[in-house]
């Protein structure tokens, strides 16, 4: 579903009569939801699911799993619990199948330092796996998708076109060291970026999934009342994804992000496949951060130096104006 489809489904819940220890609800945009327990504490509960996107079944349940943890990064929260979500056709594909997707997500769930609790399953016509997971976080330390200020220096944690990548493999269009590369990529938590791009370094922080790098900084920016300007090189893009967006290997949801996000861009000579992967549809992407420009230094050598973060790029900067992205 694409950002103006979700924005017509949201519109028919109005904001709920909530009590004052609901933090994050249903009127915000943000990647989670935040319910205040007391002075210290506040849980985060978010929920995601997808059909595989890979043939391995237990690389499919570890990109699913970190997936669904990502929203717990991107609020500054600890993963606490997990539930498995799945969907499944019992009576066509061996249950074995199913019991590697599951371990793969448990792998990744206790690499968070998470407790996987229990789930639920039905039967379905296509497989479908995901999680609802929980963590924790102080009322007080809760990242945003608002607040981002003129100046904050935008880094992403991962290369994007992941989703031109899995289109590809699909069709048997990808070669075997850049779908290991991908796979990689999308298994890879977020914990280690959540960890460097605190509270205390960034203004506003959100994780980059189906609506693209553009879709999530633009939901960013309309939020903080700001304009974003981006700087595009090579070093963007995942391997193999470049030139599979040459040929027009593009999946259905980055044609949809690209379409809505055409008058909110001005992307002035950029080629068209290279818009198409700044559009392009993710599924596990990494954190997009404004940085406070005075804390930069010091995150890029820490992010410089942690081995699980070994792909963060600056991208560009929050300028003022109406919200609108500038593309160089």
């Amino acid at each position: 579903m694409g950002p103006e489809a979700l924005k017509k489904v949201l519109s028919h819940l109005p904001p709920s009569r909530l009590r004052k220890e609901v933090l994050v609800g249903l009127g915000a945009i943000d990647d989670a939801g935040v319910y205040q327990l007391n002075d210290e504490q506040a849980i985060v509960q978010t929920i995601d699911f997808f059909t595989p996107i890979v043939d391995d079944g237990r690389e499919f349940g570890r990109i699913a799993a970190a997936n669904a943890l990502s929203d717990l990064y991107a609020m500054g929260a600890q993963p606490l619990t997990a539930l498995n979500v799945v969907g499944f056709p019992s009576e066509k594909i061996a249950l074995e199948i199913l019991g590697e997707i599951l371990q793969g997500g448990q792998e990744k769930v206790e690499e968070a330092g998470a407790v996987l609790i229990g789930g639920h399953t039905v039967d379905d016509e296509e497989p479908k796996y995901g999680l609802a997971v929980t963590g924790l976080v102080h009322p007080q330390r809760i990242i945003k998708k608002t607040g981002a200020r003129p100046g904050d220096v935008l880094v992403i944690t991962k290369p994007i076109g992941a989703g031109i990548l899995t289109t590809g493999i699909k069709g048997g269009l990808v070669e075997e060291n850049n779908i290991k590369n991908v796979i990689k990529i999308m298994a890879t938590l977020n914990k280690g970026g959540a960890r460097i791009l605190n509270f205390d370094v960034v203004d506003a922080m959100t994780d980059i999934t189906g609506f693209g790098l553009m879709g999530h900084l633009f939901e960013m920016i309309e939020a903080s009342g700001v304009g974003a300007r981006l700087r595009v090189t090579p070093q963007y893009f995942i391997p193999g994804s470049e030139k599979l967006a040459e040929k027009g290997v593009v999946p259905g949801g980055t044609l949809r992000n690209a379409k809505y996000l055409e008058s909110h861009v001005d992307w002035k000579d950029t080629p068209r496949h290279r818009k198409f992967l700044l559009c392009d549809a993710m599924t596990s992407g990494g954190l997009l951060a404004a940085v406070k420009p005075e804390k930069l230094d010091s995150v890029l050598v820490e992010l410089k130096k942690d081995k699980e973060v070994p792909d963060s790029i600056i991208i560009g900067e929050i300028i003022s104006g109406e919200p609108r992205i500038e593309v160089n």
